[in-house]
């Protein structure tokens, strides 16, 4: 029997339904079943720390967001041995920002598109931080794994179910962390509801929500950074194309992989008519970008069903219109928050039904923004969360502790794309998520940045 027969029944759906559904468990068997077996046969990564030790570092990309995390890594004062970016002057500005933080040159890898493979190679890189399009994450998170680092990749971490087996294989059989640097999981929201649901605030929790709504048309447009090839993904694929920033602090509330995990997806796109009509009004109709075609869907809603049967919505629009929100819901038996505006809403503690300010459970602020809020606010990057996530990156390495999310939520967040493509794909028929923790996600302890620090 398939999840989706455990969980929701299927006695009173209709025959076209039941064939849509037995279309897609192909679909679930063909995407997952064959790799996990494949990917069976080495020791879990649960709960392994890191080998401790002060990290010399490689980064993989130094367009804006891999300056980004550079600038924000030395402020975390950690060390910075080799650069890679396919454009020579790229690299040579970031190791102008390392000179500047008062360390020695670092070595420099631009000799073409896998000119990192050889700066893999080297003995004094611990760890290598990837931050490159989308495309190339799984091979170079792969090969640094093999060449006996540690990885962190920014997101999606990989963008196929086979991608997300081959990261969590090769993790188990190199004894290598890959992580997915996702940042939203330590902002100052994110963290201080984290420890007020695992208080017990919000009760036996129930639903959630997450979202990426970010008018990206004049980047996607650009003839520099991430215009250069994100828009491209548009002409490929119609789903969710970028999940976990929405997802990741709903699957952190959840616990998802520990007590819990993804069960299956349904997925609906809209029509695609901003990205036609955007270039319509701004470019010339000579402008070979005018004969792209454009299949994703403007806006994406994913619905997913956890095994503990829990909800949740994560939605996607980056080519229309909207205020920048990641939504940032959770709701229980006792309460709800919800974000832009943060607000939170516990039964019997606010009057006529009225919303509180967050500042009003400021005893739950996270001890890494009691700790380093100030720094963070001082140096950037996305109001903050970027530093504590990189301090608490390099805090892990250099104690000795287990990330605080492993390979498995990085293959299991980065799952939902290839997996909400193919429900589109098929009518929004539910797909099932394979589990990548083969049953483990039963008996795993929750992650120590939602209790401890």
């Amino acid at each position: 029997m398939s999840f989706d027969e455990k969980v929701t029944g299927l006695g009173s759906w209709t025959r076209r339904r039941f064939v849509q559904i037995s279309a897609a468990s192909a679909v679930s068997a063909s995407l997952g079943s064959l790799a996990q077996a494949e990917a069976g046969g080495s020791a879990s990564m649960i709960d392994v720390p890191f080998e401790k030790r002060n990290p010399r570092i490689a980064m993989i990309g130094t367009g804006g967001r891999g300056t980004n995390l550079l600038e924000n890594l030395l402020a975390a004062d950690a060390q910075v041995v080799a650069l890679c970016d396919v454009v020579k002057e790229k690299a040579e500005h970031a190791a102008s920002l390392v000179v500047g933080s008062g360390q020695k040159s670092p070595e420099l890898y631009t000799d073409g598109p896998h000119a990192f493979e050889k700066m893999l190679g080297r003995q004094d890189v611990d760890l290598v931080v990837v931050a490159t399009p989308w495309n190339w994450h799984a091979e170079m998170a792969v090969s640094a794994m093999k060449h006996g680092k540690d990885v962190a990749v920014e997101v999606p971490a990989v963008t196929t179910i086979e991608d997300c087996w081959k990261i969590v294989k090769t993790s188990e059989e190199t004894r290598k962390h890959c992580t997915m640097l996702e940042n939203c999981c330590y902002g100052y929201n994110e963290t201080l509801i984290l420890r007020m649901v695992h208080a017990g605030k919000f009760g036996d929790l129930l639903y959630g929500e997450g979202a990426y709504l970010h008018d990206l048309r004049e980047e996607l447009f650009s003839n520099a950074g991430e215009g250069l090839w994100r828009r491209t993904e548009h002409t490929k694929r119609d789903g969710n194309l970028y999940p976990t920033h929405g997802l990741g602090p709903v699957a952190n509330y959840m616990g998802v992989q520990r007590g819990d995990r993804f069960g299956y997806i349904v997925s609906m796109s809209t029509p695609q008519r901003g990205l036609d009509a955007y270039r319509k009004e701004h470019l010339q109709a000579s402008d070979p970008r005018m004969t792209e075609k454009y299949i994703t869907g403007d806006m994406n809603t994913s619905l997913i069903k956890t095994a503990n049967g829990l909800t949740i919505t994560v939605k996607h629009t980056v080519s229309t219109p909207h205020p920048y929100d990641r939504i940032n819901l959770i709701a229980g038996t006792k309460g709800i928050f919800e974000d832009y505006p943060p607000r939170i809403y516990l039964d019997g503690q606010n009057k006529d039904e009225s919303w509180e300010p967050i500042d009003s459970w400021k005893e739950y602020e996270h001890p890494l923004w009691k700790k380093e809020g100030e720094i963070a606010k001082k140096i950037g990057g996305h109001g903050g969360m970027d530093y504590i996530m990189l301090y608490r990156l390099l805090q892990c390495v250099r104690e000795g502790l287990p990330p605080d999310m492993d390979v498995y939520d990085a293959a299991a967040w980065s799952s939902v794309t290839p997996l909400s493509i193919a429900s589109v794909s098929r009518g929004s028929a539910p797909m099932e998520f394979p589990d990548f923790t083969r049953g483990k996600w039963r008996e795993r302890k929750v992650s120590a940045i939602a209790t401890q620090v």
